[in-house]
This record gives C-alpha cells, sequence and structure tokens, in this order.
C-alpha cells in the first residue's frame, strides 16, 4: 500500500500495519503489504475480472453512517460488479483519501466492517493506497475475480424473444435512501429500517451470477436504476425490451411506500442503489430459473420480454404505455 500523507497522529505506517495488514495476511500476493504491487496468479482456463468503483460521503452513502457499514457497502457495490459477470472473488485494493481531522476509532471500526465481510465473501486485501484530503472522504475499490474462459456473463448478448428476469426485490436501494435522510413519510418504523437497510448494506449476488453462466444470455447489476440499467443491455445488444410494472417485484416495505404514494413508482423504476442482477434469458432456458433460484436461496421474476427495436418500455397493468421518468443515476 502506497504511503503519500499524513493525515493522522498516529501516521500512515502505523496505520497501515495495524489496521490494514492484518486484512491481506491471507493473501501472499499481497506481499504484507510491503511491496509497490500485488501479484496474483490467474489459473489456467480462467479470465481475470477487474472492476473499480468510487464512493464519496455524501453522494454514495451518508455522511453520518457507521463507518463499518461504509467499508461493508464499499467492498459490496464491487462484489456486485463482479456477480454480474458471473465472477468468483479473488481480493481487491483499497485507495482512502481520509480529511486529515478523521478519527482514528473511525478507520479501526472501518477496517472492523472489512474484516467482516472479506471472510463473508472470501476474498482479502491486496493493497492500494492512503492519503489525507481537504475534500469529503472518498473510497476506491478495485476487485478482481476470476471466470472461466469465455464464460462471462456479458450485456451484449440479448436477442428478441428473451425474456427478462430481475433478482430480489426493486426499489428498495432508492427507497431506503429517502427513508434515511427522513423522506419517506409515512411508514412504519420498522418499514423505514428495512429500506434505510438496503439502501446502507446491499447483498451482492454472487453465487447466482456463476449459477447463470451459459444460462442467461446478458446479465448486469442495478446500481443506477432499473430501466436505466436494462438499457444498458438494450443498447449493448441492439434490442428493445417491453417491462410490466405490475410484475416488478417488490418487497412489503416497498409496497406500502407505493401504495401511500403512487409517485414513489418513478423511484422503483429509476432509483438506484438495489445492486440485484438484471438478466435476459432465452425461453428455452427459462426453465432453469425455479431451480436456480432455489439453489441460490434468491428469488428470480420475469418482468418483460426482449423485442426487436430499441429502448426500455413499460406498460402499465391495463397495457398502456407508461410515461419515464428521467434516467437513471448521473453524476454529470
Amino acid at each position: 500500500m502506497a504511503r503519500e500523507a499524513k493525515p493522522h497522529r498516529s501516521g500512515e505506517f502505523d496505520l497501515i500495519a495495524k489496521y490494514f495488514a492484518p486484512l491481506a495476511a491471507a493473501a501472499p500476493g499481497a506481499l504484507a503489504l510491503t511491496d509497490d504491487a500485488a501479484l496474483i496468479q490467474v489459473p489456467t482456463g480462467q479470465e481475470l475480472v477487474v472492476s473499480s468503483d468510487a464512493l464519496v460521503a455524501s453522494v454514495h452513502f451518508r455522511s453520518d453512517d457507521s463507518p463499518d457499514l461504509v467499508a461493508r457497502k464499499a467492498l459490496r457495490v464491487n462484489l456486485s460488479d463482479l456477480a454480474a459477470m458471473g465472477a468468483a472473488p479473488v481480493g481487491y485494493t483499497l485507495a482512502t483519501m481520509l480529511p486529515r481531522d478523521i478519527e482514528e476509532s473511525w478507520i479501526a471500526a472501518f477496517a472492523a466492517g472489512l474484516a467482516a465481510d472479506q471472510k463473508a465473501f472470501g476474498l482479502s486485501l491486496l493493497g492500494g493506497d492512503t492519503t489525507a484530503t481537504p475534500g469529503p472522504l472518498s473510497l476506491t475499490v478495485t476487485i478482481f475475480g476470476l471466470v472461466p474462459a469465455g464464460r462471462a456473463l456479458l450485456r451484449s448478448g440479448a436477442r428478441p424473444g428473451d425474456l427478462v428476469a430481475v433478482s430480489g426485490t426493486i426499489g428498495d436501494g432508492a427507497l431506503g435512501l429517502d427513508a434515511a435522510s427522513g423522506a419517506l413519510a409515512g411508514l412504519s418504523a420498522e418499514d423505514a429500517d428495512f429500506l434505510a437497510g438496503r439502501y446502507r448494506l446491499p447483498q451482492p449476488r454472487l453465487a447466482l451470477g456463476q449459477a447463470l453462466r451459459g444460462i442467461a444470455s446478458a446479465a448486469l447489476d442495478i446500481s443506477d436504476g432499473l430501466v436505466a440499467d436494462l438499457g444498458h443491455i438494450a443498447q449493448g445488444s441492439g434490442v428493445g425490451m417491453r417491462l410490466r410494472v405490475a410484475s416488478i417485484p417488490l418487497s412489503p416495505a416497498a409496497a406500502r411506500a407505493v401504495a401511500r404514494d403512487g409517485t414513489r413508482r418513478g423511484r422503483i423504476l429509476a432509483g438506484g442503489d438495489d445492486y440485484e442482477l438484471a438478466l435476459t434469458i432465452s425461453p428455452e432456458n427459462s426453465t432453469k430459473l425455479a431451480g436456480i433460484a432455489e439453489a441460490t436461496a434468491v428469488p428470480i421474476t420475469v418482468i418483460g420480454e426482449v423485442v426487436a427495436g430499441q429502448g426500455v418500455r413499460v406498460a402499465d397493468e391495463a397495457g398502456r404505455e407508461i410515461g419515464l421518468p428521467a434516467g437513471g443515476y448521473a453524476h454529470f
């Protein structure tokens, strides 16, 4: 892990040795975080899958979120990218841009969160960078995974006639941000806590992604919003999609939120932060979905079809096309 500025009284050398080096202990290629880079062996017949995500305080997580949850979300949104490719995790690097006045206790709790999810998902820290910043707290995780050569799930394989499906429930992340921000009036405390928890701690669908290799024709994870992300598959595959709003699976908490205020349906369609998988699958393979759902303990719901054309359209319960909110989350 490179050492640059000294934002903490303890100094980077001490902080890295105390909090981050233990996270690399199980990875020989990390070289105890004492070299300039890590070494990753790629077994014969495997391909290395690499993804990177940056998280910025007050953009990707609330500045008052607990540090262990911030750490786990930073890791999980990257694990979700591996899930979308059908890959298994190997390790990750971490760049932390920390405000100079951050407390060491925050770093300790952050490292504990990483340790918990490393154990849960079977990967190790490989290296990274620690530096100070005058701006907001920022984190960048680069994650590495393995997938059998030629078997990665891509966005470009959808064909007219395929079915469109999603894992889990949709809209919890966006509604959870609203709940955490106090902008979701009228819900019970239990529902608000559930939705906020889904926003703060997504569930990467790694086992599901691996089970879909060779079965799904295209896949991605839902980070920027259901319609926007399915639009990426549509564009990458040169097809269109028709979705049925009534088929989109909602958690009981999200269903109650929408029942109370119908305008929240727009958040279901365009909100981000679900980190569920969206996929397309041929009708011939669709009979396997129930078995995959049971084996991975993740519900899978068919919500539409791939059609000739372009773009994503959504129909209401009567089959009428409904107007869509402006595209999913965009930084610029």
